[in-house]
């Protein structure tokens, strides 16, 4: 059978034109995608808008961590407390309730043993259609320092956070998720972790880092206990956030993020994506301004009713990983900041 086929095929010029077709057909295939695949702009005017704390009497706002002049010498104004705790919701009247325990009981304890320690904790509802806003508001009549921003529509999880770190307070602006996967006391390491990059206490809320939990050190273990096709999309889904987007960090999708509240206005207002691969576009940013990222391991437990589909949600966030390093690649989005 090979003998019927000629030598020629094989030559260097037909090769070239075989590489040449291949990568016209790539090419072509990420613009249609690009081109299929809408994003909702967003501009500066938004995150300056002013948002209410929902259920508060007398009404009170939020206050906005950008400044308003985009050309001001900071983007940031300045902080009035030491940490603001964001945590995105939607439909989360099972679990929000345990997180919230679990995240004032440390904040309340620590604040008590040391008077330098201030906080805020900002429950973002997306979108709910259960009564998730009403519980919270409920539980921070016997808590401290807790407020809910509540959106008229659903922008998914990215957009939650935004819109939750662009109205906090904060030097460290940390992001946690509301099903308490992770231990809250947890934040001491990946603060120690940041008080280490920036240089020590006190803390300069102007030096750029991010410091991520991780669950890295617990993936053998998981894939002892998952089905053989989920284990296979899961590698093949960190395989592409290495190929694509990050390579400074294992585990981007852990919902327990800290920030400087320089870093958070120079990063959230460029954010294009707004549902679960938020977080791959922050590292990329992250990694493509040189910005310091650490990761830091985490205590962690699967909690049921998660919001991912296993298999649709990973596509999803497949399908957006190749378009954050296609489009910043070729253009199509820039790391400016919103007009």
């Amino acid at each position: 059978m090979w003998d019927l086929i000629s030598p020629e095929i094989f030559s260097i010029q037909n090769l070239c034109l075989l590489g040449f077709l291949v990568a016209s057909i790539a090419v072509s295939s990420l613009f249609t995608l690009s081109y299929a695949t809408p994003w909702v702009r967003r501009r500066r005017a938004e995150y300056l808008e002013p948002e209410i704390v929902y259920r508060s009497s007398p009404e009170q706002k939020f206050p906005v961590l950008l400044q308003e002049d985009r050309d001001a010498p900071k983007r940031y104004t300045p902080s009035s407390c030491y940490l603001s705790v964001i945590i995105p919701a939607m439909n989360e009247v099972e679990r929000i309730e345990i997180m919230l325990d679990d995240c004032c009981d440390y904040l309340e304890a620590r604040a008590e043993k040391d008077k330098d320690f201030t906080y805020e904790i900002i429950v973002v509802d997306d979108g709910s259609t259960d009564e998730t806003a009403d519980i919270v508001v409920q539980i921070g009549a016997r808590r401290q320092n807790l407020r809910v921003l509540k959106m008229k529509a659903n922008r998914g999880k990215g957009g939650a956070v935004k819109m939750g770190v662009l109205h906090s307070s904060g030097k460290l602006i940390l992001f946690a998720d509301a099903d308490g996967a992770t231990k809250f006391a947890d934040f001491e390491n990946l603060e120690k972790e940041m008080l280490r990059t920036a240089g020590g206490e006190p803390l300069d809320e102007s030096f750029p880092a991010v410091i991520v939990a991780s669950r890295a050190h617990l993936e053998a273990e998981s894939m002892a206990v998952r089905s053989v096709p989920r284990t296979i999309l899961m590698l093949g889904f960190h395989l592409l956030v290495y190929t694509f987007a990050a390579r400074t960090i294992k585990d981007t999708q852990c919902g327990f993020k800290l920030f400087t509240r320089s870093i958070a206005a120079r990063i959230f207002p460029v954010l294009h994506i707004e549902r679960w691969a938020f977080d791959v576009e922050l590292i990329f940013l992250c990694e493509r301004w040189t910005v310091p990222v650490k990761e830091v391991s985490v205590r962690w437990t699967e909690i049921e009713g998660s919001k991912i589909t296993p298999i649709w949600s990973w596509l999803q966030m497949g399908r957006d990983l190749v378009l954050i390093w296609f489009r910043y690649t070729i253009g199509i989005w820039t790391d400016d900041q919103p007009r």
